[in-house]
């Protein structure tokens, strides 16, 4: 079943005084299959980051369609937009967002403290994904108390607490060491496992590699994508680099 379709996207930005136009998105069309792992991959400047604003409903499209569960998310007011987020999506971002000022525990619970959840329902929540994570030990701390890939671990729980139909990820491991990076990867894997569909932008061939399709843009379009099947991650990694060496150098996609 199909959970998210993106048809026909472009997406023109007009520099400061009206000279110039920049097109971001050309025509990006594709679909995300509910419990599916995206990854979305490209050089700097590709329109990865664009095409991951717009699904946030953070930005929007000169043209083309968004539709969430057949919901286009493109026609909503402004005024629902917010609840719409917090209530179908999860976030991960490269730099946690996590307030200093909030314990981990306060800090997971902010969406749904937002959306008027009663703490009983809140806890009860909590307890089951904080003991995934491995972080039900440190939900008292406060993020400058931890390690990077335990805030990072802990912007997973808040992502995942709202029971988002998707989680879009953000240069998840961008921030984190190589460990870290492992920990996090295996977190998202297990979380895949029981049907979390997963989209992610990376420049991390490593964290692609996990994925079970990856998505490459070059120049505003879908220029390749790559199934993983039954590949290894080593077998995969392998194909994503040999993507990226096409996009770099020019080639065809069908080399």
């Amino acid at each position: 079943m199909e959970m998210l379709t993106i048809k026909n996207l472009k997406k023109v930005y007009t520099t400061r005084f009206g000279g110039n136009k920049v097109e971001a998105l050309t025509n990006i069309s594709f679909s995300v299959e509910e419990g599916e792992y995206v990854a979305i991959m490209g050089e700097s400047g590709s329109g990865k980051t664009t095409l991951l604003n717009i699904l946030a409903s953070l930005d929007k499209p000169n043209s083309g369609e968004i539709l969430l569960k057949e919901n286009n998310i493109l026609f909503m007011k402004e005024k629902d937009l917010a609840s719409f987020r917090r209530e179908h999506l999860g976030f991960v971002f490269q730099d946690f967002n996590l307030l200093d000022t909030f314990s981990l525990k306060d800090n997971i619970f902010l969406p749904l403290v937002l959306s008027g959840e009663d703490y009983k329902e809140m806890n009860n929540r909590l307890i089951p994904i904080a003991k995934s994570l491995k972080i039900d030990h440190l939900l008292e701390k406060f993020p400058y108390e931890v390690s990077g890939g335990e805030k990072q671990r802990a912007a997973v729980a808040r992502a995942l607490i709202t029971k988002p139909e998707i989680i879009l990820a953000d240069e998840p491991t961008g921030a984190l060491d190589s460990k870290a990076t492992g920990e996090l990867l295996n977190v998202f894997s297990e979380i895949n496992k029981n049907n979390q569909t997963i989209l992610m932008v990376t420049h991390s061939t490593t964290a692609a590699s996990h994925a079970s399709r990856v998505l490459f843009i070059k120049d505003g379009e879908i220029f390749h994508q790559i199934y993983k099947g039954e590949l290894t991650n080593r077998q995969m990694y392998e194909k994503i680099s040999h993507a990226l060496t096409l996009i770099a150098t020019g080639g065809n996609k069908n080399e």
